[in-house]
């Protein structure tokens, strides 16, 4: 009994049922006016074409754009309801302000890199048009003066959080989207504590649609009754007009500004096989020391101070580089985020720039391979061309529908040389994309609509950088535990499943 009523009091219960209830109001107010169903069938009718000319001139990726306009056509009485509530980017004018200052805050403290970008120039015309343009864009600089530790595990990134958290002497930035209670977030938990007791200024971000199932309501106040500074992103409130396609993806740690991390390892206990969830759980990050963890800096306090409402001098947390200088140091780093609320797809188009450009191959790891013709495009037409096209996925599916997107797109790329495999010991959830040995990212993007259109996301773009080798080298060993994906898979594939999958695929941007 008392599971039962534990279970009835957590938040997300709460929330669909008060949304529950909404729709059952609204549902019964159009039945007792059903004299007026006429009247109420036109107002809606014309309230979806408005809405279907509204998105055939927006700005969006065609593949969203479809997967609006044909439920809309099909449902023409809720369907343009339905946009109003739960699609497009609306954005008040008060969040449009905060984030243009947020935006102006880093074009501001982030000084271009010209001599490094020069240095860039000198060495490959392609690798500084993709500098550029990260940093035109996204207005996060190059950097040469940095070391990358690649992580390929998270039982690895675990351990050297440990040891880096335990170091720090000034302030600890940690920002992520998912956060669990149990072996892992306990262990960085009482040590984030011992060092507030050490005067340590400890701030956290987490999001609360990726921590509805895995925190307590308010747990937010547990943490600043420890005296660990928090914002909760884009809080979920139980009404109706709830945002759910905005969430904060990144997964950043920022020590005393010279160490930071991020990649795909969130703060939960099955990323280091603690608890088994999907098989055995396969995750990545990178560790960067240096001047380019000042650019992370930067990220996560752009977002806290339009979170906090408050007014930060950034410039107390920028250090100069303390790297050993017996340390080789070789290559160039550069962090960068992407914003949903722009029309500049920044990681989406990082991705595209990798794969054009490359030459011999592209090793990518993904744990959703829902993607646009452009992407497909892409990836079909390096693999025509000679190059060596490689892309990691799950085995064991998280979200059965995302999965069957997923398969739904092997046969187009296996039969145009893209090789696929399957990650068969259970889930891979790294993001990591290697080219040619000189170029790479590792960071939070998927390769999903979500993640390219929808997401806060962050990444490290990497050229001739000594992590590449590692990168590269374990992307193969993975490949040793990994079942490829032939054409004789489709000879026996069921009518229905392709169905089920040409529809998932139509849907897959609102997924």
């Amino acid at each position: 009994m008392k599971a039962i009523i534990r279970f009835l009091y957590r938040r997300v219960v709460l929330i669909s049922v008060a949304i529950a209830l909404q729709l059952a109001a609204i549902i019964g107010v159009i039945l007792k006016f059903n004299n007026y169903f006429v009247h109420f069938y036109w107002i809606s009718i014309f309230i979806s074409i408005l809405a279907v000319l509204w998105i055939i001139n927006d700005r969006s990726n065609p593949s969203y754009k479809i997967a609006w306009i044909i439920p809309i056509l099909l449902f023409p009485i809720f369907g343009g309801l339905f946009y109003i509530f739960f699609g497009g980017k609306r954005v008040s004018k008060r969040e449009k302000r905060k984030m243009k200052l947020m935006d102006e805050k880093v074009f501001k403290v982030l000084k271009p890199q010209k001599a490094i970008l020069n240095e860039i120039i000198e060495q490959s015309e392609d690798a500084s048009i993709q500098s550029r343009y990260i940093h035109n864009n996204a207005h996060y600089p190059p950097y040469n003066n940095t070391t990358g530790e690649y992580l390929p595990i998270g039982e690895k990134k675990f351990e050297r959080l440990k040891e880096e958290l335990k170091k720090a002497k000034h302030f600890i930035f940690m920002e992520y989207f998912i956060i669990q209670e149990g072996v892992m977030w306990n262990n960085i938990l009482d040590i984030l504590v011992e060092k507030v007791k050490e005067g340590v200024d400890v701030r956290i971000i987490y999001d609360d649609a990726g921590c509805l199932l895995t925190l307590p309501y308010n747990y937010s106040k547990k943490l600043e009754k420890l005296g660990i500074k928090c914002c909760v992103f884009n809080p979920m409130i139980p009404i109706l007009y709830i945002r759910l396609n905005n969430r904060d993806h990144r997964k950043i740690t920022i020590i005393d500004g010279h160490t930071g991390f991020t990649g795909g390892i969130n703060l939960a206990d099955e990323y280091i096989n603690e608890i088994e969830k999907h098989g055995h759980w396969k995750d990545t990050a990178i560790m960067l020391k240096g001047d380019a963890v000042w650019s992370m800096t930067v990220m996560f306090l752009s977002l806290w101070e339009c979170l906090r409402n408050v007014d930060e001098d950034f410039n107390r947390y920028k250090v100069k580089s303390r790297l050993d200088r017996e340390v080789s140091i070789k290559g160039y780093y550069q962090p960068f985020s992407d914003s949903p609320l722009d029309d500049e797809h920044v990681g989406e188009i990082v991705y595209l720039n990798l794969i054009n450009k490359a030459k011999r191959y592209v090793f990518i790891t993904t744990p959703y391979l829902v993607i646009d013709h452009d992407m497909i495009k892409a990836l079909t037409s390096a693999a025509k061309g000679g190059v060596d096209v490689r892309i990691i996925t799950p085995h064991c599916a998280d979200k059965w529908y995302v999965h069957t997107v997923t398969k739904s797109n092997y046969k187009i790329l296996v039969e145009s040389g893209v090789k696929i495999y399957e990650y068969t010991p259970g889930f891979i959830h790294a993001k990591t994309l290697v080219t040619d040995d000189e170029f790479g990212v590792v960071g939070t993007i998927n390769m999903d609509f979500r993640s390219f259109f929808m997401h806060y996301e962050c990444g490290v773009w990497m050229y001739k950088s000594s992590a590449l080798k590692d990168i590269r080298d374990d992307f193969l060993n993975t490949l040793e535990v990994c079942r490829e994906v032939k054409m004789e898979d489709f000879k026996d594939f069921r009518w229905y499943n392709a169905l089920l999958g040409s529809v998932l695929r139509l849907l897959a941007p609102l997924m």
